[in-house]
C-alpha cells in the first residue's frame, strides 16, 4: 500500500463517532498520552480526485470530556464540500497524521432523514468504512435533491416514487432521462405530483430507452427539471439521506430482457440512480 507523504498507519488507532440528525458527528478518540492530549487536533482531508493535490483540509480541536476522554466536533455548519474526507490524528503540532480506524460508529438518528424535510442546501454527512478500513466521511452538498422513496421494477417498465428537498414542482416540471456521451439522447417524462408539488412519481418504460440508442450499451442518467420556465438546473435523482454511504452494491435490482439487451436501473458511486442498458453478449 502506499502511503502518503507525512502520515503514518497505526491499525490499533480507532475512534467512535455519533452522527447526530443536524449534521454534527462527534468523534470520541482512543486514549492519547498527556502530553500529547494537550495539543491534539483531528484533520478531515477531502479526498482528492487521482493525480491531484490534496487542496481542501478541515482542523478539529480536540477536547477533554467530564469522563476522562477526548473529543473532535465537527458542527453542522459550515457545511462540507461534495466528496469523500478522510480522518487522521494530528497528536502534537509538526507530528505525522495517522489514519484513524473506526470502531462503533453510531448512525442512528440518520436512518430516517428521508422522512423528514431538508432545506437548501441540502447537506448531508455519511461517516463509514473505507475498503481499506479506515475511517471516513461521505459528504454531499446540492442546492437540492429528488430523494428516491421507492422503486417499483416489471420486466418492461420501472416506476419510482420521490420527494424533493429544496425544490417544488412548478408548471411544466419533467423528469429527464439523458444518456451518457457526446450528443446523447433524451427522454422526458411528467412527474405526478402530490404533496404539495414535493412528492412525485413517474414511469420509464424500458422499451423507449432500447430504441432512442442503437449503440446498445448505454447509461442513462435520471434528473428532475422542477422549474423549466425560471431556467433551473436539474436535480439528481438519488438516494442519500439515511445511514447508507455507498448504496451500489447494496441495492441492486432486477435486469429486464428487452430487444435483445439488458436494461435495470441501478445507483451509481455517488448514490444517484441511472438506467442502464447493456448490449447482449
Amino acid at each position: 500500500m502506499n502511503r502518503e507523504p507525512g502520515t503514518t498507519q497505526d491499525a490499533q488507532l480507532r475512534a467512535d463517532c455519533t452522527a447526530d440528525v443536524d449534521g454534527r458527528i462527534t468523534f470520541h478518540l482512543p486514549l492519547l498520552e498527556e502530553t500529547d492530549s494537550q495539543s491534539a487536533q483531528l484533520l478531515l482531508r477531502l479526498r482528492p480526485k487521482k493525480g491531484q493535490p490534496e487542496e481542501t483540509l478541515r482542523v478539529l480541536d480536540v477536547e477533554a470530556v467530564d469522563n476522562g476522554g477526548r473529543v473532535a466536533v465537527l458542527e453542522s455548519q459550515p457545511p462540507l464540500a461534495e466528496g469523500r474526507w478522510d480522518v487522521y490524528l494530528l497528536p502534537e503540532p509538526g507530528a505525522p497524521r495517522q489514519r484513524l480506524r473506526p470502531r462503533l460508529r453510531d448512525l442512528r438518528a440518520l436512518v430516517d432523514g428521508h422522512t423528514r424535510d431538508w432545506p437548501s442546501p441540502v447537506a448531508v454527512r455519511v461517516p463509514y468504512t473505507t475498503k481499506d478500513g479506515y475511517l471516513a466521511v461521505r459528504a454531499w452538498l446540492r442546492t437540492a435533491h429528488a430523494e428516491v422513496e421507492g422503486i417499483d421494477v416489471t420486466d418492461r417498465s420501472m416506476t419510482v416514487r420521490g420527494r424533493l428537498h429544496g425544490a417544488t414542482l412548478s408548471a411544466g416540471a419533467v423528469v429527464r432521462l439523458r444518456a451518457r456521451g457526446p450528443k446523447g439522447a433524451v427522454r422526458t417524462r411528467e412527474p405526478q405530483a402530490e404533496s404539495a408539488g414535493r412528492r412525485f412519481s413517474f414511469t420509464v418504460d424500458y422499451e423507449e430507452l432500447v430504441a432512442a440508442d442503437a449503440i446498445g450499451t448505454r447509461v442513462w442518467d435520471i434528473s428532475v427539471q422542477a422549474r423549466p420556465a425560471g431556467g433551473s438546473p436539474p436535480i439528481r435523482v438519488g438516494r442519500l439521506l439515511d445511514d447508507v454511504a455507498d448504496r451500489k452494491e447494496i441495492f441492486v435490482y432486477p435486469s429486464a430482457a428487452v430487444g435483445g439487451v439488458a436494461v435495470r436501473p441501478y445507483y451509481t458511486v455517488d448514490n444517484d440512480l441511472s438506467v442502464e442498458v447493456t448490449a447482449a453478449e
